[in-house]
């Protein structure tokens, strides 16, 4: 049981990191627009499905109560290296603030999705790709169009403020496919190997 603990502990650590890394990250990168082939779009389309699926993987091997404190440890620092991170970049602080809250707010939707929502498919299910296949699908739409409207509706940057419907509605698309068919993969290894470790250490 003792070294039951010990491995959530690393694992609690690495999912606090992964969270904090990969928000940062993206937060970062929204703020850079690309256009490929006529489709708006920013970076982090890239990068924020791992989010997604590492809120999954936290509630799956850690349980609500446990789920919810890792994210929440995860929440602030994320935001305010984020916040800090576009300071650095040259961003206005108006806009630097702006996505941290948009960030905070997508965040804790995709969240309270994940926890409240999505854990009804885990329990009942014994599938493991269920739960984090249509939390990847709605939590990504959700999330992508509160987090562009709430950074972008009314932004000084006068390019995402014309543009986010179609951004959101582009990188909504790109994070469904990099999600499922990149991302679902890696998440099942992932967890199988960290369930064997679990096992393994427990018995």
């Amino acid at each position: 049981m003792r070294m039951f603990k010990t491995i959530n502990k690393k694992i609690l650590l690495f999912l606090v990191s992964l969270q904090i890394i990969v928000i940062t990250t993206s937060n970062f990168l929204v703020s850079i627009p690309i256009e490929f082939y006529g489709i708006k779009l920013t970076w982090s389309a890239f990068s924020f499905p791992i989010v997604v699926l590492a809120i999954d993987l936290t509630v799956r091997l850690l349980g609500k109560s446990i789920a919810r404190a890792t994210i929440a440890l995860s929440y602030p620092f994320a935001i305010l290296s984020s916040v800090a991170v576009l300071l650095v970049d040259g961003l206005g602080e108006q806009d630097a603030y702006r996505i941290g809250f948009a960030s905070a707010t997508a965040y804790g939707i995709s969240t309270l999705l994940d926890v409240y929502v999505f854990q009804f498919l885990r329990e009942r299910y014994s599938y493991w790709w269920l739960a984090p296949s249509i939390s990847t699908v709605f939590a990504n739409i959700i999330d992508t169009f509160v987090f562009f409207f709430t950074a972008f509706s009314n932004s000084n940057d006068t390019f995402m403020a014309k543009n986010w419907i179609e951004i959101a509605t582009n990188q909504s698309i790109i994070k469904i496919t990099i999600g499922l068919f990149l991302f679902l993969p890696f998440y099942g290894i992932l967890l199988n190997l960290i369930l064997k470790r679990i096992n393994k250490n427990d018995s």
